[in-house]
């Protein structure tokens, strides 16, 4: 009885920890979420709640051929799905070689591409540019997938999975003579669904919300991505404010929406390889 007592008295503490922190988080959302709603002529009147409920905002973003935001999520669509699926791709076949292959300079490599993690992107976004310039790829999807296909962190997570699987299985496989793309595709991407998922959400929500990337190398709406659209979206007055504070509810939506049905299955697969070296 004791021991279920004190149980229920940590569970209430560790509530009454996190309620600041989810207020924190929420009051930033719903204050967004409340301009975006207000009436133009309140927006500037410090009043944290509209006394109506306005959603001209909303209509304006989507509707008006002026703004081009359906575009704009359009294409932030494709190259995120295109981004997430080709990671998943190139980093499975990249951790497979890390994990079950044995080849000379296996370690020394695999260093080399975690030394990557440490090198920030602002340093490299100029030799990029110039690289994918070069190849004539501006202003087209291609220059915003093309350099996102691979990342050290996904071969890291996936090579650091696959280590938990038992040797006995490749062993097994190649006795039954079973070559090394049909181990892959049959089992270990199969038992790899956990830090495929997190992988896959994690690409997703890095890809959905860049921003300097897409500035430097798109021109036109076109090819222009949802978070340059929102930028695109604010004005100098009341109106234009509660324009964008839309759009960035608008955007949100989507990363919420991810995170909310992949949060277990992105904690699972982060934490999955978390112990073996």
């Amino acid at each position: 009885m004791l021991a279920l007592h004190r149980k229920s008295l940590h569970t209430t503490g560790k509530i009454l920890l996190n309620i600041p922190m989810m207020m924190l988080i929420l009051i930033p959302l719903l204050y967004t979420l409340s301009v975006s709603l207000m009436p133009t002529d309140e927006i500037y009147k410090n009043v944290l709640i509209p006394s109506s409920i306005n959603l001209a905002n909303y209509r304006n973003a989507f509707t008006n051929p002026n703004y081009h935001f359906i575009r704009f999520i359009f294409n932030s669509f494709i190259v995120s799905v295109s981004v997430m699926l080709g990671q998943m791709l190139t980093c499975s076949l990249a951790a497979f070689a890390f994990s079950f292959l044995e080849f000379k300079g296996k370690k020394v490599l695999f260093i080399l591409i975690l030394s990557t993690m440490m090198v920030p992107g602002e340093t490299t976004i100029i030799a990029n540019y110039l690289t994918v310039s070069s190849l004539g790829w501006l202003d087209s999807y291609w220059v915003l997938i093309a350099p996102y296909l691979c990342s050290a962190m996904g071969i890291f997570l996936l090579r650091q999975f696959h280590l938990t699987f038992a040797k006995e299985l490749h062993e097994a496989s190649r006795l039954d003579g079973c070559a090394n793309w049909q181990f892959l595709l049959w089992v270990v991407i199969p038992l790899s669904r956990p830090a495929l998922g997190a992988l896959g959400a994690y690409v997703f929500l890095n890809t959905w919300n860049q921003y300097l990337w897409p500035l430097l190398v798109t021109n036109s709406t076109t090819y222009r991505t949802v978070q340059i659209g929102i930028s695109m979206l604010y004005d100098v007055d009341a109106e234009g404010m509660g324009l964008m504070m839309a759009g960035v509810i608008i955007v949100i939506v989507p990363s919420l929406t991810v995170f909310i049905f992949m949060q277990k299955q992105l904690i699972n697969g982060l934490m999955a390889g978390a112990v073996k070296g």
